[in-house]
């Protein structure tokens, strides 16, 4: 006899799991366009928030990001070392850590621009599912669009 538990319990009734291995199979068509340039997934989605925005603080990426500072902090070393942004306090407050974008890391910018163009082509979605879904992802995450 099943216990009423054992459906909930099972890998098809949970959301999050459809949710994180889509979320892995999105991330890993970044792979193929993303490692000629050098750059890991979460290494290109900082530069997007700083070709957007440029001299921002690591809280203010972390945010942008939903990415906490232990997350980033070794990240944005890497990024530095590679030559891609530069990481300096803040004149107004010693505590805050501002980066922007070196030459290179602007330069980047032009290299990946046809990196989004390739990996919707790998996506196997109608233009309006696709729109549905990233509404609904980002009302699961709380966060209001524009």
């Amino acid at each position: 006899m099943e216990h009423p538990y054992d459906e909930a319990m099972k890998l098809n009734n949970q959301l999050c799991f459809p949710l994180y291995a889509a979320a892995r199979s999105v991330t890993n068509l970044y792979t193929p366009w993303l490692k000629p340039l050098g750059l890991t997934y979460t290494q290109y989605i900082v530069l997007l928030v700083l070709w957007e925005h440029d001299g921002i603080s690591v809280s203010e990426i972390g945010e942008k990001l939903m990415l906490d500072n232990g997350t980033l902090s070794p990240l944005l070393k890497k990024m530095e070392q590679a030559g891609w942004v530069e990481r300096r306090r803040s004149t107004e407050d010693d505590r805050v850590v501002i980066i922007t974008l070196t030459e290179a890391g602007r330069a980047l910018r032009e290299r990946a621009k046809e990196v989004p163009g390739k990996v919707a082509s790998c996506i196997d979605l109608p233009p309006e599912k696709a729109q549905t879904l990233y509404v609904l992802l980002y009302e699961l995450l709380g966060k209001r669009l524009g």
